[in-house]
């Protein structure tokens, strides 16, 4: 099974999806690392990435979960997700075994954790590009991230049946 845990910047994808691979003895994959330098530099500098900017990032995304699923590998991925056509490019691999749990949380809460974080390319200031970007998902798990990371986990476990 993959399990994509999907929201704009700040919404808690790393510190949720690391948590609920941890508790599973899963492998966890953060997509922001697999972003080709180009698309860092632009994003730190202030500057939206463009879907031709996304590109090559999204086919990197669907190789590894294509490998994970053809070798019957468990994987928690983090995932930003914000269109549904790059949903759609992970989940039509296998969509009985693709999950997604779509993290949000009030602009304020967003603003204040992206404002908070250090030592991350995003700028809290592409924030209010990533939820003009957002298109909601109709197909995942919708998880309120005020609570602790803790509830939060059991929650999606809990939902997910993992």
């Amino acid at each position: 099974m993959v399990v994509i845990i999907m929201g704009v910047s700040g919404a808690g994808k790393t510190t949720v999806g690391r948590t609920l691979a941890a508790e599973l003895g899963w492998r966890f994959i953060d997509a922001d690392d697999l972003h080709p330098r180009s698309n860092v530099v632009k994003m730190a500098a202030g500057a939206p990435l463009t879907d031709e900017d996304r590109a090559p990032w999204l086919r990197k995304l669907r190789d590894e979960v294509a490998r994970a699923l053809a070798q019957g590998e468990d994987v928690v991925m983090a995932f930003s997700g914000l269109k549904q056509a790059y949903r759609t490019l992970l989940e039509e691999l296998d969509p009985a075994h693709v999950k997604w749990v779509f993290l949000h949380a009030p602009h304020e809460v967003l603003a204040r954790r992206m404002s908070q974080r250090q030592g991350h390319f995003m700028p809290a200031s592409l924030l209010e590009s990533q939820m003009a970007a957002m298109e909601l998902p109709s197909r995942a798990l919708s998880v309120d991230v005020t609570p602790p990371p803790a509830d939060i986990v059991k929650h999606i476990r809990d939902e997910l049946g993992v």
